[in-house]
């Protein structure tokens, strides 16, 4: 057992729930996948759960998830930002962890994971309003709380050098890759794929200035030549600021948003996927793609190199022609490629969801005092 009867703490913990009234991106999909790997965790020690209780507190709107252990708590109303602060604060008791970036300015023990700094970073990526919102909300967030979370050595150092917060309330949990492994290949529906006759590599992201998908966009006709298409992934987000140029070639797809299933298939059918980022908190499309067994071909700028390791081909992120170079060669040295989804394979690995579930467990634990 973990404690004695007359030592068990009585810990009621709130989880901000917010993300599940939102369109799955990065941010959420972390948010999720902690969330479901703490449940497991409680729900196979019981010990732990009769000392700690957790809600899962969302709002009206929000889609309820298959939870074993943690409780679901949907509140009568708010939504956005201000159920964050207006609605959030008053239903946690012990503490709240809030895994989206932001949290309350009120109420017990907060704990928020603010994934990376890049509105301060590359401002220019983002809308005015969202920017303007972010730089002056996040500093706030980070005075305020009790323990910050993120996802990389280079995302804790980015939050400190813009005075988000002091290193001393920073601990790094990052991205897992389990996640992949419940993807079907097999039900795959977007109609594009099985249109897809030629190699073809995958670009992931928006029109972001900070994706810098246009380095690779401005090769799509040497790489036609080459015989080489070019699938780029995802739809766009209001939050950014898109004013990159469109370039337009006939060896270029857009599929436009797509399930987990899709990109499933098209990471089993890719290349490889070529992600050319300027800045990430951590960059979850490489961990992805290297757990699926796609070989990557990524920028060595912000936590990337940190992220791929050794399994990872890296380019400079301005320089068009040397990612032509590495796609092309990479698509005639078969030998390169089936090394590089072995050792892609083996990178993912060392990145779990569990684990980093684990440190918020022991953050949640730590905050709440000793036993009694």
């Amino acid at each position: 057992m973990r404690n004695s009867e007359n030592s068990i703490r009585n810990l009621d913990w709130g989880i901000n729930g917010r993300f599940l009234t939102q369109r799955v991106t990065g941010v959420q999909r972390y948010a999720y996948e902690i969330v479901m790997a703490l449940d497991a965790m409680l729900a196979e020690d019981q010990d732990l759960a009769r000392e700690l209780v957790i809600r899962l507190i969302v709002p009206p709107s929000a889609k309820r998830p298959a939870l074993a252990q943690i409780n679901y708590y949907q509140t009568g109303w708010g939504k956005g930002h201000a159920w964050d602060q207006l609605v959030l604060p008053f239903c946690a008791r012990t503490g709240v962890l809030n895994l989206g970036n932001f949290g309350p300015l009120l109420g017990p023990n907060p704990i928020v994971c603010i994934h990376d700094a890049n509105v301060f970073i590359e401002p220019d990526s983002y809308s005015r309003a969202f920017r303007t919102a972010y730089r002056m909300l996040l500093p706030l967030i980070g005075r305020r709380a009790r323990r910050i979370g993120t996802v990389s050595r280079f995302s804790a150092d980015a939050l400190v050098r813009y005075g988000v917060c002091v290193a001393e309330k920073i601990f790094i949990a990052p991205n897992g890759h389990e996640h992949v492994l419940r993807w079907d290949a097999s039900r795959a529906a977007s109609p594009l794929i099985p249109k897809l006759k030629r190699p073809f590599i995958m670009l992931l992201g928006s029109a972001a200035k900070h994706k810098n998908v246009e380095v690779i966009l401005k090769q799509a006709k040497a790489l036609d030549e080459a015989g080489i298409d070019v699938v780029i992934v995802g739809g766009e987000d209001s939050i950014f600021a898109m004013d990159q140029p469109e370039i337009y070639q006939s060896n270029i797809h857009r599929t436009g948003y797509v399930s987990d299933d899709d990109l499933a298939a098209l990471y089993q059918r890719a290349l490889c996927l070529v992600f050319p980022s300027k800045t990430e908190g951590f960059g979850i499309p490489p961990l992805e793609a290297m757990a699926s067994g796609c070989p990557v071909i990524s920028s060595n700028a912000a936590s990337l190199v940190e992220v791929g390791g050794e399994a990872v081909t890296y380019v400079d992120p301005d320089r068009g022609d040397n990612w032509r170079e590495a796609i092309i060669g990479l698509a005639a040295n078969t030998g390169l490629r089936s090394t590089m989804i072995e050792r892609g394979r083996k990178r993912a690995a060392q990145f779990s969801w569990r684990e980093s579930a684990h440190i918020y467990l022991e953050e949640i634990l730590r905050l709440s005092g000793p036993p009694s």
